[in-house]
């Protein structure tokens, strides 16, 4: 049938991979050359929401013949390659049943509060601003985007080479001196091991180890037991990646005192 589709120029490709973090149904990848290529055509609904984060303008949407958008085959690539939390934004799966997704047969009660020990109330002593004056208004270390494991590709070209951070969540919230003091010079993802949907962060965390020869790898988490969670995925995706390569973890308290 005709419908619309995207269409890519490998010419014009730079190999940002912003493009594939864009689409939401996973029909974009990075091939083996840093070139934007389309996985499937099913995977593709025509809606163009990876055109404007194309910084070269490699990507448009044309119309011509092509296999028809299969919105519960995108589903179910993406909850194989992203997991279920990333799932849930495939486009056209709403109010249906694909593959084990509730659509709209109701929604999930939120617990007013966690169940582990890392999650009980306290207040944190101190005045705002206290301390080493370390905390610096607007001096951002990001350097890249996007920064969450659900988002990030691991082929994405500033991560080759880099001295790379896996932070969990709330570590940047905690540490006031998180940008001077953790990710200056890094490349950055996040994650939280208790409330992410965690299928494929090894085996995805294995991939960027492998394919990017990083200079370093360091973990920072909280010392709440449940942040240890994200550590061990690190060190189950570096034995998979089958690369040598030594963790530093850093532990921080819920006072934001760096600790080692």
């Amino acid at each position: 049938m005709k419908r619309k589709i995207i269409e890519i120029k490998s010419d014009l490709c730079d190999g940002c991979g912003l493009c594939t973090t864009a689409c939401a149904e996973g029909a974009l990848a990075l091939d083996e050359e840093n070139k934007a290529v389309l996985v499937k055509e099913i995977f593709c609904d025509g809606m163009g929401a990876c055109l404007d984060v194309c910084p070269t303008g490699a990507l448009k949407i044309v119309e011509r013949e092509g296999d028809s958008y299969d919105a519960g085959a995108a589903y179910k690539h993406v909850l194989e390659t992203r997991g279920k939390a990333a799932a849930k934004h495939v486009h056209g799966i709403e109010g249906q049943n694909i593959h084990g997704h509730p659509g709209a047969a109701g929604q999930k009660r939120m617990p007013l509060m966690g169940g582990c020990p890392g999650s009980a109330a306290c207040a944190i002593p101190g005045e705002s601003g206290e301390g080493e004056g370390r905390t610096v208004s607007g001096a951002s270390e990001l350097r890249q985007w996007p920064i969450q494991l659900h988002l990030v590709s691991p082929y994405a070209p500033y991560f080759k080479g880099s001295d790379l951070l896996i932070a969990a969540d709330c570590t940047a919230f905690a540490l006031g001196s998180f940008h001077p003091d953790l990710l200056k010079s890094k490349k950055l993802v996040i994650a939280c091991p208790k409330l992410d949907e965690t299928e494929g962060y090894i085996e995805k965390l294995a991939e960027l180890i492998k394919h990017n020869d990083l200079r370093s790898l360091t973990v920072a988490i909280m010392t709440v037991p449940c942040c240890s969670g994200l550590y061990r995925i690190v060190e189950q995706a570096v034995e998979l990646s089958g690369i040598k390569i030594e963790i530093q973890k850093r532990v921080i308290p819920i006072d934001g005192k760096l600790a080692s």
